[in-house]
């Protein structure tokens, strides 16, 4: 007879709390619905998406990071 294998919990992580930051960063759109301050001609509406791919890469390399 085999030993049981211990079940694995599945708890949320607290560095999973930091993907909320990107999640809530981008979904909130009147936060970021304006057409000033402008970078290179970019209205801030488009520059903060743009700005919001890498810092979201940034955030989910952490995690996963600190998580493995």
């Amino acid at each position: 007879m085999s030993s049981p294998v211990p079940l694995k919990v599945n708890r949320v992580s607290v560095w999973r709390l930091l993907l909320l930051i990107p999640f809530i960063g981008t979904l909130w759109v009147p936060f970021y619905n304006h057409p000033l301050p402008a970078l290179f001609g970019f209205p801030f509406f488009y520059w903060y998406q743009l700005l919001a791919v890498p810092v979201s890469a940034f955030i989910i390399f952490i995690v996963y990071k600190a998580e493995s």
